[in-house]
């Protein structure tokens, strides 16, 4: 049946950029459109609109880039970049499963023979004791500029019985420090293969948040979805200049958001691999989920179009730099724990 709804997916791209169209990941537990009674979700996605030139920051004479191609070969090579990769348990996913360092690999591209990937496998015998998931974290040291990343999302496990509820992602994020923290920030591109949250089977979420309470829930937060296939590689650009979020998909704008939700405090760029709590089916045997990643870019300060950001990545990559961050240095913790 995945299949046969992949077109799903296309068709609601085509009704992003009709004309008539108006309107309006990570971590949570809970549908990202269960939000404040504040506001209500909108029924479309937005018409894309072109960005006023005067909305442009102006040029610096030093560019303040990251930049990973993930091109590595030991784990020790990408911590060396400070990136974390989490152990240990905690939130979010499946009370009692454990995120695990081993589940980062680095495979040879099938469809590039000189380009590797940065692989997460996930696991789950649909006991919690049993249920291994996967993250990765960058430092707490981005807000305002473009971000974007090039994903591979997949519909079904590379082994064992499909149906378990797993959550892959693209997000940035600021540590949990108490509830409903004004100083709370993410953004979440977010893929349900297998549904969750109350919602259907092959949903994608892009979502913005004020603030959050985990115990007992309570979120804040604005987000569109789409239904339909997202299996195969995806190119995300998320635009965060003059106080509006851009969520683009393979070059096309699916939501803008703003307001209250607009980002205010540093965030960590994140991808996580993980399952629901209460998600998990009941069957012996372990299954394995995947979400590989080719590339994560981001330019503090500057607004990129997503042909701009390509244009940018494929110079850095001609001019054979795996790795560069000139992005100034954070001054709070990364704890890479939600």
């Amino acid at each position: 049946m995945k299949t046969l709804r992949s077109v799903l997916f296309f068709v609601s791209l085509l009704v992003i950029m009709m004309p008539a169209c108006s309107g309006g990941a990570t971590s949570t537990p809970q549908p990202p459109t269960e939000r404040s009674v504040q506001a209500e979700p909108p029924t479309s996605p937005p018409e894309p609109t072109a960005v006023p030139p005067t909305q442009r920051p102006a040029p610096t004479e030093t560019s303040q880039i990251l930049f990973d191609d993930f091109t590595y070969f030991k784990q020790d090579e990408m911590t060396a970049n400070d990136w974390i990769i989490r152990s240990g348990s905690g939130w979010p996913g499946v009370p009692g499963a454990t995120f695990r360092s081993e589940n980062v690999s680095f495979v040879d591209d099938p469809d590039q023979s000189a380009n590797r990937l940065l692989r997460m496998t996930s696991s789950t015998d649909g006991t919690s004791r049993n249920t291994y998931q996967t993250q990765i974290c960058h430092q707490r040291k981005y807000l305002e500029g473009t971000y974007a990343a090039r994903v591979r999302f997949s519909d079904e496990p590379v082994s064992g019985m499909d149906g378990d509820q797993v959550v892959e992602t693209f997000y940035t994020i600021t540590p949990y420090r108490q509830a409903l923290d004004p100083n709370y920030s993410e953004m979440d591109y977010e893929y349900l293969p297998n549904g969750g949250w109350g919602g259907p089977d092959l949903t994608f979420y892009v979502t913005t948040w004020e603030t959050v309470q985990i115990e007992p829930w309570n979120a804040d937060n604005t987000s569109n979805s789409i239904q339909g296939s997202l299996a195969d590689w995806h190119t995300f650009v998320t635009q965060v200049t003059g106080g509006t979020v851009r969520y683009y998909v393979d070059g096309t704008l699916m939501a803008e958001h703003g307001g209250s939700y607009y980002p205010d405090a540093p965030m960590s760029i994140n991808f996580n691999l993980w399952f629901i709590d209460g998600g998990l089916i009941q069957s012996q045997g372990v299954r394995e989920y995947q979400e590989d990643i080719d590339w994560v870019f981001h330019e503090a300060g500057a607004l990129l179009t997503p042909e701009e950001v390509i244009a940018k990545v494929s110079e850095l990559r001609n001019s054979s730099v795996k790795f560069q961050d000139t992005v100034l240095p954070g001054t709070q913790a990364s704890p890479c724990d939600l």
